[in-house]
């Protein structure tokens, strides 16, 4: 079962108006690097098209985001043992597209903004567990994090290179020195 947002028969409406009045909704994003450098990625299994992703999500009311940072983590990948690298300067955001906003989180919010960390996983392979009860991928794989850009859907696409630009230094320092 997916602990999807995205309902697909929802007869929610809004105007461009409405829409542009909306929230973000907050939300923490995980570069999580492997020792070779290289990210976890993971397929939704929400979406009809090959779309990848790195593992995010929602912070819930009152959380501090570094305690929803590793919540997620361990939610979406079953991951418990990592290392906390980086933090983004700034908050990110990206606006969903008009004809989803209805369909996604019932309509609430017109996006996410969220905080992005990098951290070092320290575990073994077999610790990934995408299929908990949170399950939101099918599969994935470890990747270089520049590719990352051109596996999301196309309106998250500034924001991962965003990530990409500020996190990409960290692979090359875990491939050579470790940490």
């Amino acid at each position: 079962m997916s602990n999807s947002p995205y309902d697909p028969n929802s007869d929610l409406t809004l105007t461009p108006q409405e829409i542009e009045k909306l929230p973000y909704r907050p939300g923490v994003g995980i570069v999580l690097f492997n020792r070779d450098g290289r990210v976890f990625t993971a397929q939704r299994i929400d979406m009809a098209s090959d779309a990848w992703q790195m593992p995010q999500g929602g912070i819930d009311p009152d959380e501090d985001p570094r305690a929803a940072l590793f919540r997620e983590l361990e939610e979406e990948t079953g991951v418990r043992n990592a290392e906390l690298l980086a933090e983004s300067r700034d908050w990110l955001s990206y606006d969903l597209p008009h004809d989803l906003v209805p369909k996604i989180w019932r309509g609430r919010f017109r996006g996410q903004q969220q905080k992005w960390y990098a951290l070092k996983f320290l575990g073994d392979e077999n610790e990934i567990d995408i299929g908990g009860p949170h399950a939101e991928f099918s599969t994935w794989n470890w990747r270089p994090l520049p590719e990352t850009p051109q596996l999301i859907v196309p309106f998250k696409r500034k924001l991962y290179e965003r990530v990409v630009d500020e996190f990409g230094h960290l692979a090359e320092r875990i491939r050579t020195r470790g940490t």
